[in-house]
């Protein structure tokens, strides 16, 4: 192959480091691992409770909207803690300061809580957006670390989280205040969670497109193959005649039925495999699938969840790839496939 031409040559991986950065050493991260654990620690051991249980209390007391608001970091913490909120089914939304004073103050009733997220208490923003929230009659609750703050002063309520320092070397970067905020703002999200009592049921009916959630709505009749996609045959028909019909629907077998569709049994890739080690000469040109099938194969409900036939699928004694679904009275309607779970996102 020919030289690339010099206007395609591609850049040579840098070698050694920039001459004006420092060798990072484990000791150096681990050190900075261990000052945020005891920043974090400062928080737990010296955050009011009594503050925070009315905060929690008012939330879920609140009869509106819960909004969020902020600006830059204690923004994008904001939204965030309202994100879970709205996916444990409580009514939240995340309140753009700049936008709020362009038309989205609109949103506001006095029904609502609007929580305003700010280390310093005294972001220009927020501060700005203050009386026309209160002209709205929302709820005011600050949150905040600086003590004696404007925010807080002109709020209904004030959260203080108590801050040591940034993590920062000067003290300034946002993030060890950011850190405490989300696990309050998480932390208060679960309480609310466990208060109103929310079922796995409930938190699954918000999360359809996730592995959770699907595990738990989704049920065999949902993902199951059924009518002219069933490898079916009938117990006295000739194995070698159903070959097509086995590698056809790419199910890896053959579902055994009578005239009135029950299941009689399963013939798998593997029986097949079986049946040519033991039979010899013409001989396999006469065995019925009967012959050979499994009469007590493994099945399941089209009701049964998902979850439940892939647990099933992969039960001892052995794993199968398969499980054919039947209704009460034996009756064949489906079949479940381990690639169809997993295509599923299960």
């Amino acid at each position: 192959m020919g030289s690339l031409p010099p206007s395609l040559d591609l850049p040579s991986p840098p070698l050694g480091k920039p001459p004006h950065l420092q060798l990072l050493s484990e000791t150096t991260l681990l050190n900075l691992f261990k000052s945020q654990q005891n920043h974090l620690n400062y928080f737990f051991q010296n955050l009011d409770f009594s503050q925070a249980l009315s905060f929690t209390q008012t939330l879920l007391n609140s009869r509106g909207t819960i909004f969020f608001s902020g600006v830059g970091k204690s923004g994008f913490v904001a939204s965030k803690i309202s994100q879970t909120l709205v996916s444990l089914d409580i009514r939240s939304s995340f309140l753009s300061p700049l936008d709020a004073l362009h038309g989205d103050i609109g949103a506001l009733s006095s029904a609502d809580v609007l929580v305003l997220f700010s280390k310093s208490g005294s972001t220009e923003e927020l501060l700005r957006l203050l009386p026309c929230a209160r002209a709205k009659g929302v709820y005011l609750i600050s949150v905040t670390s600086v003590s004696n703050n404007a925010l807080a002063n002109a709020c209904d309520m004030n959260v203080h989280l108590p801050l040591e320092r940034e993590l920062c070397p000067f003290d300034l970067a946002p993030v060890t205040s950011t850190a405490i905020q989300m696990v309050f703002g998480d932390t208060v999200a679960i309480a609310l969670m466990g208060a109103r009592n929310l079922t796995k049921e409930q938190y699954a009916a918000n999360h359809p497109a996730g592995r959770i959630g699907k595990s738990l709505i989704f049920k065999v009749k949902d993902v199951m193959k059924k009518k002219d996609e069933l490898p079916i045959c009938k117990e006295g028909d000739l194995i070698m005649e159903q070959l097509v019909e086995l590698s056809s629907k790419g199910c890896g077998c053959l579902l055994v039925i009578d005239d009135e569709y029950h299941l009689l049994g399963t013939f798998t890739d593997g029986d097949l495999r079986r049946t040519l080690i033991k039979a010899s000469g013409e001989a396999i040109f006469k065995l019925r699938v009967g012959d050979m099938c499994n009469r007590e194969p493994r099945t399941i409900g089209p009701d049964a969840m998902a979850v439940e036939a892939m647990q099933k699928m992969e039960s001892p004694p052995s794993p199968v790839q398969f499980l054919p679904v039947i209704d009460h009275q034996n009756v064949l309607i489906g079949i479940i496939t381990l690639h169809g779970l997993v295509s599923a996102g299960l």
